[in-house]
């Protein structure tokens, strides 16, 4: 018998439209956030919460596919959800991810607060920026970071 492979890893994926447009509607959003935990789940991994902003996305995840790499996922991820928005034409003008993503992994005990984090990010965002938001992160989580390697921010 072959021994088996446990892991138990959460990330959540934080990435943003190209120029920061304000594309995602509440209109496509559902359909988008569909599309992308089915790209996900055809990718051996499971999705616990979603939510597209309409500049950019919160992707809360368990990392079960080792056999993917995280950075080959996203890249996955925001070419097929690419290619979906703009053949469906979800979004007014042609649609693009920006380079670039955050990855910040979370212990099991904080899976709770991460879902709800996640589903509550329309609320979140009355009062504060992305550009907060994604600093706070990176300061959280210790990440070095230059300005210039950022987001494009506009706000």
């Amino acid at each position: 018998m072959m021994p088996n492979t446990y892991t138990q890893i959460y990330i959540q994926l934080v990435f943003a439209t190209k120029g920061r447009d304000s594309q995602i509607t509440n209109l496509v959003r559902e359909e988008i956030e569909k599309y992308i935990c089915g790209i996900f789940n055809n990718k051996g991994q499971k999705v616990m919460a979603i939510y597209a902003n309409p500049d950019h996305v919160h992707i809360f995840f368990s990392y079960k596919n080792l056999q993917i790499t995280i950075s080959d996922l996203v890249k996955v991820v925001k070419t097929e959800s690419t290619n979906f928005i703009n053949e469906k034409k979800l979004c007014v003008n042609h649609f693009t991810w920006q380079q670039g993503y955050g990855a910040f992994s979370y212990a099991k005990s904080q899976k709770e607060r991460v879902v709800n984090y996640i589903l509550n990010q329309e609320t979140h965002h009355e009062k504060k920026s992305f550009r907060d938001e994604y600093v706070e992160f990176l300061n959280a989580f210790e990440i070095e970071f230059k300005d210039e390697y950022l987001f494009e921010f506009y706000d």
